[in-house]
């Protein structure tokens, strides 16, 4: 991360050509980093500060700056696919992750998710991470303490599946916020809702229409949640150059739907929403499909 100080050893630092590609180099003195357009001594950015130019051994410039938390998540090491940039932000906004919270996150995948988490959670908060895969979470703590230099005492990596482990490790009413990131969140919601606070915000990352429909239909069964809701984001690039502004011809598109639900108090059923749903939207066919969805779930 960006802190105002000059480079030092041990620093990572992107390094960005002019037409925009990047490398990412660990800093150590001594040592020097080979690219297509010649050599950069190490030494030549130690003591220099962000936003410097380095020049290779061709005379080719590259800017120096340290990698966002965007960049790192993308870049780094994967286990399972990492949440992109714009879904992490999406799920801190709209699960209105702030300072000091207990939250909850079940798959931990990569820890590109964690990170953003821990960032905004600060010392005071607390983030539990469950993860089944024993490697996936291996994989995690290493992009972690990649980033953050250590595993943070504000963060709980626990491996095992959250619906089993949620009840016993977690006291009911505890948790501010939940977010899931499994291919059957809706098997969670059940124990979720017994650990959220009253008011508290469930956050579902799905990436399939049916892992969508199937969550939502679950909360709404349920009856403890707030009349959950669904959007997903895209994100489109412009060019902008004097009077030629147009969008990019690439965009990242569809990575995955979030769902949104708030925990209702105890004993309080949520009122029957007015909608009038499509003819034969809940007819046959879709009581078929959730019969079939039941008897074949996706296994982790």
């Amino acid at each position: 991360m960006s802190t105002g100080r000059p480079f030092q050893p041990g620093d990572r630092v992107q390094l960005r050509d002019r037409k925009g590609r990047t490398h990412t180099v660990w800093l150590e003195a001594g040592k020097v980093f080979h690219t297509h357009h010649g050599q950069i001594a190490h030494d030549d950015l130690i003591g220099r500060p962000e936003g410097s130019l380095v020049t290779a051994s061709s005379g080719s410039s590259y800017l120096a700056l340290r990698p966002l938390l965007a960049d790192v998540t993308l870049a780094m090491p994967r286990g399972a696919t990492v949440v992109y940039p714009k879904d992490a932000a999406a799920i801190l906004g709209l699960a209105d992750i702030a300072p000091g919270q207990t939250v909850v996150e079940a798959g931990a995948g990569s820890g590109a998710l964690s990170m953003w988490l821990l960032r905004v959670l600060g010392a005071e908060g607390r983030l539990v991470s469950y993860e089944r895969r024993d490697d996936f979470a291996a994989v995690a703590a290493r992009n972690v303490t990649a980033q953050l230099g250590r595993l943070p005492d504000s963060w709980a990596l626990l491996v095992g599946d959250v619906v089993e482990r949620l009840p016993a490790d977690l006291a009911p009413g505890t948790v501010d916020r939940v977010v899931l990131d499994l291919l059957a969140p809706w098997e969670c919601v059940p124990a979720v809702a017994d650990t959220l606070v009253p008011g508290g915000v469930l956050c579902c990352y799905v990436a399939t229409t049916t892992q969508l429909s199937r969550v939502v239909e679950t909360l709404r069964e349920h009856t403890g949640f707030t009349e959950p809701s669904a959007l997903e984001v895209l994100q489109r690039g412009w060019h902008v150059e004097g009077l030629s502004v147009r969008p990019e011809h690439r965009m990242v598109g569809h990575t995955g739907f979030l769902v949104t639900a708030r925990r209702l108090a105890p004993g309080v059923v949520a009122p029957t929403r007015r909608r009038r749903p499509a003819p034969g939207a809940y007819g046959p066919d879709w009581r078929a499909g959730v019969a079939r969805g039941a008897a074949a779930d996706p296994v982790e």
